[in-house]
């Protein structure tokens, strides 16, 4: 990786912007799950321990650039002083920066950690608007971005600040480019793509770019349906995108002409409807009925995926293969789960659905990487640059 990392700094008595992602599942002011914050932690920690004076930045949900006390980050920072083991200085303020902000960060000693308010409190951070941006970084004197999860969006309080400010990459982006980017770049192989999700339109860039690179690709969900209608194939009431089967066709044929094992889904379980009471039913792909539609893999596509992977060095999985929401049509998702936790090969999770099947699974532990970020994932995925790492400066 060529960018700057935290090795790359002396950090005694300088006061250190950090953008973490803090971006928390929350429920009347209780945090749902504290992952995000726990991944920050080694990053976190690196700077006390070098004596730096920390100022974390970041936005939590859509409070569209107006204050709003549902979107505070107060009780972040309460959760961040539990597992810090040390107080966090939480400085709330509408305008996320002032006069008073800045008098209460240049008081701070070495070691201290202060958290700012929520970043889209201000129009100004989504707009990357460079007097925001000029605002935020008066308040540092270096910057460190360790919110892969928005690194693909060029923000006030990633690229604004860098362009500012001496910065370096965290120590979770760094994690993730590095295992992420070597997978795209030089990945052991045979090397297996997994995609699932509903619409294939959201992934047309990454299908693209992952012919040129895997082995085999392996496609399910609802996405998979757009393929198989444009075999010929009758889908009923499934989720299918019409305006998408001559591009999926397209797809077939390029998987074909670069000799990419293209495998779909040989069997489906169907239903009527869609709710926590519905049953499903396993039938072949070539007997889905007029008025039924697709909401997982079967069992002989399950048996399909695991015989590809078999004896795979490097593995991608980005979307579920049902609506695992709903446990009658969850089996397909979470059996993936599982083939991939059992395998030997370096496997990586690309965030959003199938990191959230992961956890809930239980198998997050026996995975190679889950990445903290669904977006940013799939635009590595797809061979984009993430402004937010693009403009970290270079070593």
């Amino acid at each position: 990786m060529n960018k700057k990392t935290l090795k790359d700094f002396n950090y005694e008595g300088k006061k250190v912007l950090v953008r973490v992602d803090f971006n928390v599942p929350m429920k009347d002011g209780v945090i749902k799950d504290d992952k995000r914050i726990v991944e920050s932690l080694p990053t976190i920690k690196y700077l006390i321990e070098n004596k730096a004076k920390v100022i974390l930045l970041s936005h939590l949900g859509r409070p569209k650039g107006t204050p709003n006390k549902e979107f505070s980050l107060e009780p972040v920072g309460k959760k961040l002083s539990e597992l810090l083991g040390q107080e966090v200085l939480f400085i709330p303020d509408d305008n996320v920066v002032s006069d008073s902000v800045m008098d209460k960060i240049n008081n701070l000693a070495e070691g201290q950690v202060a958290l700012l308010e929520n970043t889209r409190y201000v129009g100004g951070e989504e707009k990357n608007d460079p007097e925001f941006s000029e605002k935020l970084s008066q308040l540092g004197d270096l910057y460190v971005n360790d919110a892969f999860g928005t690194s693909h969006r060029a923000h006030a309080s990633n690229v604004g600040i860098s362009s500012n400010l001496p910065s370096a990459v965290g120590k979770l982006v760094e994690k993730e480019i590095d295992i992420m980017g070597k997978a795209i770049e030089d990945p052991e192989r045979p090397f297996i793509a997994i995609l699932g999700g509903a619409k294939v339109s959201d992934k047309i860039g990454v299908i693209e770019n992952l012919l040129d690179l895997v082995d085999k690709i392996v496609i399910v969900g609802a996405m998979a349906n757009t393929f198989l209608k444009a075999q010929g194939k009758e889908l009923g009431k499934s989720l299918v995108e019409d305006d998408k089967l001559e591009l999926a066709e397209e797809l077939i044929n390029k998987a074909k002409d670069k000799k990419v094992d293209l495998i779909l889904p040989s069997d489906v379980v169907i239903t009527d409807e869609i709710n926590e009471d519905a049953k499903g039913l396993l039938v072949s792909i070539d007997e889905i009925p007029n008025d039924k539609m697709a909401v997982d893999i079967g069992d002989r596509t399950i048996e399909d995926i695991k015989t590809a992977l078999e004896g795979a060095k490097t593995v991608v999985w980005n979307g579920p293969a049902g609506i695992f929401e709903i446990e009658e049509f969850s089996k397909g998702t979470f059996k993936i789960a599982e083939i991939l936790a059992d395998s030997s090969a370096t496997t990586i999770i690309g965030g959003g659905d199938s990191a959230a099947a992961i956890e809930k699974a239980g198998l997050s532990d026996k995975i190679t990487h889950v990445s903290t970020g669904g977006g940013a994932s799939l635009e590595l995925l797809e061979g984009k640059e993430l402004p937010g790492i693009a403009s970290i400066e270079d070593k």
